[in-house]
């Protein structure tokens, strides 16, 4: 393949191809590359990248005039903090008040949240395994919906039973006391007797 022809232009002090298009003055394997120059708005956004990048060393890295990623970040978690303990200090106030709900959709959320952090102590029909039956007429920590609120959102620490509150949503914690209160009255197969009946007498032994 012919070489096109190449000259310099002693005026302009440049390398020119035949179609008087400046050239670079390296050369590889025969092949020389266009001295083109860049667009004036890529030039543009050169220049404002670098401006933008001098500004924000000096705004946020030595006169510190803003907060940096780390800080931001903390005040916005404290931000967070705030409004949960803002929500939970409401549901405290509230938790006297409070009807089980008979919504489909909140009764769905709460059984699958049940399953998942229930049902390993009250077993999945709630007939009591580690924790107690849940669908008998005794309740140790109270029996109305206001009280399985309650004891949900506190635990039972001293007996294992997790305090929710921190990990549970207040409408989480709603939605599964709803959800148990409808399993009240189920008779589920085998469910662990109830915890208030004392020892069945049955007399003298006949080997005493």
């Amino acid at each position: 393949m012919a070489r096109r022809p190449i000259y310099l232009n002693p005026q302009l002090n440049l390398i020119m191809n035949d179609q008087n298009e400046p050239m670079l003055e390296h050369e590889v394997d025969g092949i020389r590359e266009l001295d083109n120059k860049l667009p004036r708005w890529w030039v543009w956004i050169f220049y404002g990248t670098t401006i933008f990048a001098i500004v924000y060393l000096f705004y946020y890295h030595v006169f510190h005039g803003g907060d940096l990623m780390a800080a931001e970040y903390k005040k916005e978690m404290k931000v967070g903090e705030a409004i949960k303990s803002t929500a939970m200090a409401k549901f405290e106030q509230d938790i006297a008040s409070l009807q089980p709900s008979q919504d489909p959709e909140v009764l769905a959320h709460g059984k699958s949240t049940y399953m998942k952090l229930c049902a390993p102590c009250h077993r999945a029909d709630a007939g009591g395994l580690v924790g107690p039956n849940l669908t008998d007429d005794y309740w140790i920590h109270g029996s109305n919906f206001v009280d399985n609120i309650t004891t949900i959102w506190n635990g039972v620490p001293q007996k294992g039973m997790v305090t929710w509150k921190g990990t549970l949503k207040p409408s989480e914690i709603t939605a599964v006391a709803s959800y148990i209160y409808t399993l009240r009255g189920t008779h589920p197969p085998n469910p662990k007797p109830p915890e208030n009946l004392a020892p069945v007498k049955t007399g003298p032994s006949e080997f005493e």
